[in-house]
């Protein structure tokens, strides 16, 4: 049985992503990307369908410490048994092409007995290998398997024995010993490669993470989660592309047992478009140009083929399809390979574009030949489906709809095309936008905003509230602290704030998604109601709700897509690259407005001195009233 989605680490090589459990079990991993059939499938199984376990052969061991090595994705693991302890130190080379992942076991104090399994299963877990013991040409012995187009090599101090169909053993670790296993892909058709220097790999890659992360500008109470989570998004971005997949996994669900289980190893607009946001507020302008560039080549070609989801290289064929053969996590059918997402239509997705973009020119970023015109035809395609109902931000897989948060983000991205015309210089038609766009809020506001219930709706004439509509004042629509959001927020807390204070997506037992009713707590929309109680001077229960939710994370500081306060554990994709997003725009908005707050109390406290020593410059001095 797969551990509890919290008890995952994660280890990148900006290529793709591993999760190792807290027994010492690598449950999943597809080499050689996000993206790429995996080799190691037990999160969505069972053993027989690929692990790598390391860890002491005591039942009884226990792990004294896990953490990364400070601003990293280097692992270590401290485990304690009766006979002595062990620090293992697991990794994933960064800057090599090999997609490599490296377990060192280094002896701490007396002796420890460690056992290793390992079952290799290409195709999700689905093929069965042709595996060999040989010696490479550096002598060295290894395990290599192979499976049509993919193969797998296996070096190391203490390999393990062929058993039934997999490879195990147990092999001892003394003090001062260092135990090295380090596990390659590699095209089958090409020959072995070289194995690595462990010690030089290792320490690149510790350099490389602490200087990335070193450039990082970070102020305030929740400064070590906001620089983790962005150390996650980097670690969620394709190295060559560019692109950034919304999670590393697909299938963990979000009701444990049901279907809502999709994948999320691709690269959504929408996200990476606030990936970008969040990487330009914090220094990380060369991450937010290479975005844009993948972009351009993603959406490059007629608009009307744009779509809101695409592969690391801008593949437009995501088919979605099931893997019959897995049980899924918890039992929670069917498991998904695909998106299909992909042929939907998401009025809300150039706005978000466009809101990028035009902060990324305010940060300095300079349009060339191709990324204006690029815009200039994205502007055209919102106009040509003006009067188009959508599926929304939340994927529903019901019928269409005017979804209000879609048709803000519409307007969004005629005010940004306005603006760019308007301030930065460029060619457009900003009268013609300036009308489209004012139309668009008259309809809004007439449609999408309930009277009677002084609240913006999910659905234009309907009653329900959406958390999307706290992103209405993040793109300038109305005022964060405006009668409309205001009677907005009062209306989410009594429909979609949970007993534990933390917010739905929406009511999914209206059916309008499409699905069976049950999902939990989204945490990206929670800390978006921080942020929305932080710009409105509800600083104390702002602090309170971003106190929760930062403690929700487990011991790395990583967050899934949901959370299920009633079981106490994460439910959902993970580590999730909205959920991070979100927390750093919620730390950024609570670090800002306690700024303005103490400029205006010492621009405040300033104020009355001045008040004071004019008014003391006033009254008769002591000479003068003495008479002296």
């Amino acid at each position: 049985m797969a551990s509890r989605i919290e008890d995952y680490a994660l280890l990148s090589d900006l290529h793709t992503g591993a999760l190792i459990g807290c027994d010492g079990s690598l449950d999943w991993l597809c080499f050689p990307r996000f993206d790429s059939p995996s080799v190691f499938t037990a999160l969505l199984g069972t053993e027989r369908n690929g692990r790598w376990l390391m860890a002491p052969a005591d039942p009884g061991a226990r792990i004294l410490s896990r953490s990364y090595r400070g601003s990293t994705f280097v692992l270590e693991t401290v485990w304690e048994t009766g006979s002595g302890t062990v620090k293992v130190v697991e990794f994933m080379p960064v800057g090599e092409r090999c997609s490599t992942l490296v377990r060192r076991i280094v002896g701490v104090t007396g002796s420890v007995d460690m056992a290793q399994e390992i079952i290799i299963r290409p195709g999700y877990g689905k093929v069965l290998p042709w595996v060999r013991r040989v010696k490479d040409a550096a002598g060295t012995h290894a395990i290599v398997a192979v499976a049509g187009p993919d193969a797998i090599v296996l070096r190391g101090d203490q390999l393990p024995q062929a058993i039934d169909h997999k490879h195990g053993g147990t092999f001892t670790v003394e003090a001062g010993d260092t135990v090295d296993q380090e596990l390659s892909w590699y095209a089958s058709h090409r020959p072995i490669p070289a194995p690595l220097d462990i010690d030089t790999e290792l320490a690149a890659t510790v350099a490389y993470w602490e200087d990335w992360a070193s450039q990082c500008s970070r102020d305030g109470k929740y400064a070590p989660m906001v620089e983790r989570s962005l150390l996650v998004l980097r670690a969620l971005t394709h190295d060559d592309t560019g692109g950034i997949v919304a999670a590393p996994t697909t299938s963990l669900p979000e009701d444990f047992g049901g279907a809502r289980n999709w994948d999320y190893r691709y690269c959504w607009l929408r996200d990476a478009a606030l990936t970008l946001e969040a990487m330009l507020t914090h220094g990380y302008e060369n991450e937010a140009l290479k975005w844009r560039n993948w972009l351009l080549r993603a959406v490059a070609g007629d608009p009307e083929d744009l779509q809101i989801v695409y592969g690391l290289s801008g593949e437009r064929e995501l088919t979605e399809g099931v893997l019959e053969h897995l049980r899924g996590y918890e039992g929670s059918l069917p498991v998904r390979i695909g998106n299909g997402a992909v042929g939907q239509y998401q009025a809300d997705v150039v706005g978000e574009v466009m809101v990028a973009l035009e902060k990324l020119r305010l940060a300095g970023g300079k349009e060339d030949h191709f990324s204006w015109p690029l815009q200039l035809a994205m502007l055209k395609f919102v106009e040509r489906h003006l009067t188009q109902k959508d599926h929304g931000i939340w994927e529903m897989r019901g019928d269409v709809q005017y979804f209000t948060h879609s048709r803000v983000m519409m307007w969004a991205a005629f005010d940004c095309g306005v603006r760019a015309v308007r301030n930065h210089k460029l060619k457009g038609r900003a009268a013609h936008w300036e009308k489209i766009r004012d139309r668009l809020r008259t309809e809004i506001l007439a449609h999408g905003f309930n009277k009677e219930r002084n609240t913006f709706t999910q659905t234009y004439g309907g009653t329900a509230t959406d958390a999307s509509l706290l992103v209405i004042p993040q793109v300038g629509f109305v005022a964060y602290d405006s009668p409309e959001m205001m009677g907005t927020v009062a209306a989410m807390e009594a429909e979609l704030v949970d007993s534990h204070g933390l917010i739905l997506r929406y009511q999914s037992a209206s059916g309008l998604d499409g699905l069976s009713p049950g999902e939990h707590p989204f945490l990206a929309c929670s800390f978006w109601l921080v942020e929305q109680y932080a710009h409105t001077g509800r600083r104390e229960e702002a602090v309170a709700l971003m106190d929760k939710l930062t403690g929700l994370a487990n011991d790395l500081g990583l967050l899934s897509e949901e959370y299920s306060m009633e079981d106490a554990r994460m439910v959902g994709n993970y580590p999730q690259a909205f959920s991070h997003l979100a927390l750093v725009r919620a730390a950024d908005a609570l670090h800002g407005t306690e700024a303005l707050s103490l400029s205006a109390e010492a621009a405040g406290a300033e104020a009355a001195d001045a008040e004071r020593a004019e008014a003391s410059s006033t009254l008769p001095q002591p000479h003068e009233s003495m008479g002296t």
